[in-house]
């Protein structure tokens, strides 16, 4: 075993000792050492029962005859931090929850893990971590939050809370509905209850086949869930008592390779995913060494029918309903269906022990309403696209499964240097009906770290320009976001690109089908404003995000820290 490292041997006697401190026994030193990475932290509501999670999956590894050990890693509540700087820390705490994982798990030589994410860069940070040390690894999350009901009945979650701050600000809703909305839309614990970048990975780890089925979809605080959870944990000592040859087959590169990165990205699209999750796969895929880059997606898209429709997205459906009309697996099984050519399903290991193409073999959808079938699919294409052009050289994302309105848009630009500053120009009334809202200086080195646009994007939609203006940035965007809502935008501003030079005024040109946005000036008045331009750096305090920026690359590279 790994940790044999640890505590075998007599020159392996002071740190027995250390370990006998913790509890151990004699017969506990010939067991399985397994690293339980826990998420809980009491101020996130996907994250705060975590700990009596932890207490349910310790117990049934002692059971099963292995010794745990719970580390935490921290989190950040991406709805909390929106909207005011606590949002600049957001995307570097990925890299502190992948950076403890492979501290805590190498520096103490455990033999494999179970991880237990929820929300936000949790996920993406854990899977990067686990896959840095790479042994065995069974990932559980928390679960989905139920959806909420105004006293009305009508369903809401946390994007209906941003969009109804626009609709108080136009005077569409009194503010006796705003704070109906605001006590109802979560109303329990768990991932906010919609297709956000939180459910998206959720439901991407069964794609991966790193987390067993129903990870995504079965909600948080329920005795299913409960079940899961135990299972996940008998899994993980199952795969620890192996022999060696055997356990090295489940060593999670073994798992998360190529194929895995490539079902995920065709899962999102089938599912209308966050963009989030274009981000956090391009990280992973670094981080499994697989060979996969931005201008693979749109091949992916091409093939994969967009299927399951999932509030944001102009619907009612949450991810308790997704899990009732059969889950991921159900999505999965009517994907493979296209088959041939343009089957998209790569067959791959699971955790579990069957290859994914067994594993969703008897999956059935259970409510055609819910989950589309092929033939009645929203769109022949799947849920997101990448733009290339002029004002976006290494590419820009779009969740074109929240598209509310036209797929081709022209416009006139309306800059801002800040989320802040957008929000007080759309608030003003600065933006109208056939505008392009461009936000800059918010990208992961201009930001620094790459500023959620929640805020901006639910006042456009709360003020009933949702499908006449158009927005980019070189942030990002939450799960919530709907619209014609283009971020990611790389080159970013912080360093240069295209976004950076533009002028009130502007003509936009965006495409969604064909996959164009650019900028309409000549070659020549691009290389004067190149000449006379300085990227604007804002002042820190934060001796982190000092760091971050210096050593963060630009979104189409995942947003990923510089190792060399």
């Amino acid at each position: 075993m790994r940790s044999d490292e640890v505590k075998k041997g007599y020159n392996r006697a002071p740190h027995r000792s250390l370990l006998r401190a913790t509890g151990l026994k004699d017969e506990d030193f010939d067991k399985p050492f397994i690293g339980v990475s826990n998420s809980f932290i009491e101020i996130i509501p996907g994250h705060f029962f975590l700990d009596k999670v932890s207490a349910i999956i310790k117990d049934e590894i002692k059971k099963a005859g292995c010794v745990p050990f719970e580390f935490n890693t921290i989190g950040v509540d991406d709805g909390i931090a929106m909207g005011h700087d606590g949002m600049l820390f957001s995307l570097p705490s990925r890299e502190v929850i992948a950076n403890s994982i492979e501290t805590v798990m190498n520096a103490h030589k455990l033999d494999a893990m179970i991880a237990i994410p929820n929300c936000d860069k949790i996920v993406p940070g854990m899977i990067m971590g686990a896959l840095r040390v790479n042994v065995p690894t069974v990932f559980v999350s928390g679960g989905p939050m139920a959806k909420g009901y105004t006293q009305d009945g009508t369903p809401i979650d946390l994007a209906t809370a941003f969009e109804a701050v626009g609709q108080f600000e136009a005077g569409e809703i009194t503010e006796e509905q705003l704070t109906d909305i605001e006590c109802n839309a979560c109303p329990s614990g768990g991932s906010c209850s919609g297709m956000f970048t939180a459910n998206s990975m959720n439901t991407l780890m069964e794609a991966m086949g790193i987390a067993l089925p129903g990870n995504g979809t079965i909600l948080a605080l329920t005795k299913e869930r409960e079940v899961l959870y135990r299972k996940a944990a008998r899994r993980v000592c199952e795969i620890a008592l192996m022999e060696h040859e055997e356990k090295a087959k489940f060593n999670i590169k073994n798992i998360l390779n190529e194929n895995a990165v490539r079902n995920a990205f065709a899962v999102d699209m089938a599912m209308g995913g966050s963009s989030n999750t274009v981000l956090h796969m391009l990280a992973i895929a670094i981080e499994a060494d697989a060979d996969f880059n931005l201008s693979d997606v749109n091949d992916v898209s091409k093939k994969v029918s967009h299927i399951a429709k999932i509030s944001p997205s102009l619907t009612t459906v949450h991810m308790q309903d997704i899990d009732k009309a059969g889950g991921v697996s159900a999505v999965m099984h009517e994907m493979d269906k296209r088959g041939g050519e343009k089957g998209i399903l790569l067959d791959n290991l699971t955790i579990t022990g069957e290859s994914l193409k067994d594993r969703i073999a008897n999956a059935t959808i259970k409510d055609t309403n819910i989950i589309h079938t092929i033939d009645t699919a929203y769109s022949e294409v799947g849920g997101l696209a990448i733009l290339y052009g002029n004002l976006a050289e290494q590419g820009c994302v779009i969740k074109t499964a929240g598209i509310i309105g036209e797929r081709e848009f022209n416009g006139k630009a309306v800059c801002f240097d800040s989320q802040n500053k957008a929000i007080v120009g759309i608030t003003e009334g600065k933006v109208k009906a056939g505008d392009v809202v461009v936000i800059r200086y918010e990208g992961p080195k201009g930001g620094p770290g790459m500023q959620e646009m929640l805020a901006p994007t639910s006042l456009i939609m709360g003020m009933g320009l949702g499908d006449s203006v158009a927005l980019i940035t070189d942030g990002r965007f939450s799960g919530a976001t709907r619209g014609l809502s283009i971020g990611h935008v790389s080159p970013e501003a912080g360093e240069g690109g295209m976004i950076g030079l533009l002028e009130d005024g502007d003509k936009i040109y965006i495409n969604v089908d064909t996959y164009e946005i650019n900028v309409d000036l000549s070659d020549e008045e691009i290389a004067k404003r190149k000449a006379n331009f300085t990227p604007i750096k804002k002042e820190l305090k934060s001796r982190w995000l000092k760091q971050y920026r210096a050593l963060v690359t630009n979104a189409s590279n995942g947003a990923v820290l510089e190792a060399d």
